[in-house]
């Protein structure tokens, strides 16, 4: 009887590390290849995305259009207006989030606030100007490369993008943003605030002030 019990208990064990170790490959697979927590620290996206929106992005969506699988899996190409993060061409280990408006091949130039696609005016009701002198920037023609991409921040008078830095490799493209799934108002420098102390007052100010600060008007918000 003894012994039974003893098998039971040690199979129940087995069974609950399996299902530990189960949901951990899956977690792991499920973040390295389909889907991304990201946090917007500033406010180079407003007012389509605020500082503290917590986003999920799409990694999948892109894909690799290589082989028989890109036939029957739903990749997609990057398309203009696409809200794209990406690893930061001058430091990969940062991830920036903008929005994509140049694709390879084609010419961008920007001037006041009309950005020109060959030539073409684009038609931006997301674009957001704080600055009434930059009517008179200029910025651009830019040729984008083959297997590059030329993006920009929705508002563009406060945007460090690819008008400054250049271009976005395609394998530096980590996916789609998709859907805020919580958002919390954040103070403007607090992704300049990276010590222990400061780290310890911003979990603290969520402790406190969780209920009070979310955003709730913007949960689950699908980013267009």
């Amino acid at each position: 009887m003894e012994g039974s019990q003893a098998q039971f208990a040690r199979s129940t064990v087995r069974e609950y590390f399996e299902s530990i170790v189960i949901t951990a490959i899956i977690a792991l697979f499920a973040t390295t290849f389909v889907v991304q927590a990201f946090k917007i620290p500033t406010g180079s996206m407003e007012n389509n995305l605020l500082i503290g929106d917590h986003l999920l992005v799409n990694k999948f969506v892109y894909g690799l259009h290589s082989g028989s699988l890109s036939k029957v899996l739903p990749y997609k190409d990057l398309r203009r207006g696409d809200v794209i993060v990406f690893k930061y061409p001058q430091n990969p280990d940062v991830a920036y989030v903008k929005r994509l408006i140049g694709l390879p091949g084609e010419r961008v130039e920007m001037n006041g606030h009309t950005v020109t696609i060959n030539g073409t005016p684009l038609e931006e009701s997301y674009v957001q100007y704080i600055d009434s002198g930059s009517i008179y920037q200029r910025y651009g023609p830019f040729d984008v490369p083959e297997g590059q991409y030329f993006a920009m921040g929705d508002n563009r008078d406060n945007s460090q993008d690819s008008r400054f830095w250049g271009f976005v490799p395609r394998d530096h493209i980590i996916g789609k943003a998709l859907v805020i799934y919580w958002s919390y108002e954040t103070p403007r420098d607090e992704y300049l605030q990276t010590s222990l102390k400061d780290k310890l007052s911003q979990f603290t100010d969520v402790f406190l002030n969780f209920f009070v600060k979310t955003r709730w008007s913007r949960s689950f918000k699908v980013i267009q």
